[in-house]
């Protein structure tokens, strides 16, 4: 038998709406990812810094700093720049997901989403080379 322990992925939830949070933490959890929580860009950020996620999901429609602003902090930032960042929200009309791509996010979901596929999505973009 191995000691060799395996690594959870760890995904860092940037969203306000604590229902929204909360599934998306149980859909994900049951699925073997570990997931952290803040309700605001900021706090995302502080967040993103001490627990380097292996992805972030982030509500573009945040309190505030959005998650356009909050993405393009991490970028620019040389600590993060390098984290996953996929776009969570309700905007899903033509062009949406262009514009997500286009301010900086790597990936885009959109709400709601199906809970049958949810964490299967979520770990096609952790396994990514990030686009």
């Amino acid at each position: 038998m191995s000691d060799k322990v395996v690594k959870r992925p760890t995904v860092l939830v940037i969203e306000d709406n604590v229902l929204n949070s909360g599934l998306v933490t149980d859909l994900l959890e049951v699925n073997g990812i570990e997931v952290r929580c803040a309700e605001t860009a900021e706090a995302g950020i502080r967040l993103a810094h001490e627990i380097n996620p292996d992805l972030v999901l982030m509500d573009i429609n945040l309190p505030g700093l959005d998650g356009f602003g909050a993405t393009k902090i991490l970028k620019s930032d040389p600590a993060t720049r390098h984290l996953k960042v996929v776009g969570l929200t309700a905007h899903a009309m033509n062009g949406d997901a262009e514009t997500a791509l286009d301010g900086g996010f790597d990936g885009y979901l959109t709400k709601p989403f199906d809970t049958r596929t949810f964490a299967a999505r979520v770990k096609s973009f952790i396994a990514s080379d990030g686009k």
